[in-house]
């Protein structure tokens, strides 16, 4: 037994005295460089494609067709993000190429959607999915404010793969395409406001009305993004207090900015004639339709 074991021991340390470590060396330093001078060429084509795909978005004569500069914005990104996503692929297949995996093979043999799915990689497919119909139906373009799900905020990227929106406070929220439902953009239409002043049941209604007209013809001569003259609603019940509103409709995204403006003066002039208001300490809100 021990002359048997000693003899697999030799067979065994021959094999490896045999093995000519510095052609194995040589070898394995050059698909070193290989892989190296690969990723160096991927970095190079990638950094080539966003310049000029960057330099064709910044000539407006090639969008014109695109019209809405969040709409030249959205497709932007999105040609930069399949640009990405190629190069990717097929610096992925050179480096295995360049190991000696047949992907080639795999390839013909599966498909490439059969190997995604076989990789489980069933959410990736859907959210690519999902994001081009997305794009598609123009449901969102970079720069919309929307409310998904129970995230407001601010579109900052569109992916094949994931939504970008951007709080008010910050927070960037990354949602994949898939999850995306119910989809509310506040970016499309013109916005409706209504400015709701708290008032005393005592407040003499008829002066008031006069005092907001005399207001509202000074204000939309100063403000170009009003889409309609304001109109005055009048008294109203909201959750118990008594409120005297105006309606005012806007281009979208300048609404509270606006209503606030109009807040302002209304108070200031209300005051001035000492209309009585109610909750004096809190006097004004304005709410949004």
């Amino acid at each position: 037994m021990n002359s048997a074991l000693n003899k697999q021991v030799h067979q065994v340390t021959k094999v490896f005295t045999d093995l000519s470590w510095h052609e194995i060396s040589q070898h394995i330093f050059s698909r070193l460089l290989l892989i190296m001078a690969t990723i160096l060429l991927f970095f190079i084509l990638l950094w080539l494609g966003r310049l000029i795909i960057d330099h064709l978005f910044a000539e407006s004569n090639h969008v014109k067709f695109l019209k809405s500069s969040n709409r030249i914005a959205t497709i932007h990104a999105l040609t930069l993000n399949i640009y990405r996503y190629t190069c990717y692929f097929f610096l992925l297949y050179a480096i295995l190429s360049e190991i000696g995996v047949p992907v080639g093979t795999l390839i013909a043999g599966a498909g490439i959607f059969s190997i995604a799915l076989g990789l489980g990689a069933q959410g990736f497919v859907s959210d690519m999915v999902t994001g081009f119909f997305i794009l598609l139906e123009q449901q969102l373009d970079v720069g919309d404010v929307v409310e998904v799900d129970s995230i407001k905020g601010t579109v900052t990227a569109l992916g094949l793969r994931t939504t970008q929106i951007t709080s008010s406070d910050g927070t960037l929220n990354y949602i994949p395409n898939r999850n995306i439902t119910t989809v509310q953009n506040f970016s499309r239409n013109n916005m409706v406001a209504n400015v709701d002043i708290r008032i005393s049941a005592k407040a003499p209604l008829e002066k008031i009305t006069n005092i907001i007209s005399e207001e509202n013809k000074k204000l939309v001569v100063n403000i170009p993004e009003l889409r309609s003259t304001p109109i005055i609603v009048g008294p109203v019940n909201v959750g118990g207090q008594l409120v005297f509103r105006v309606t005012i409709t806007t281009q979208n995204g300048a609404q509270d900015k606006i209503a606030s403006q109009f807040l302002s003066d209304y108070l200031k002039a209300l005051r001035k004639d000492n209309i009585p208001l109610g909750w004096d300490s809190n006097p004004i809100t304005h709410q949004q339709n």
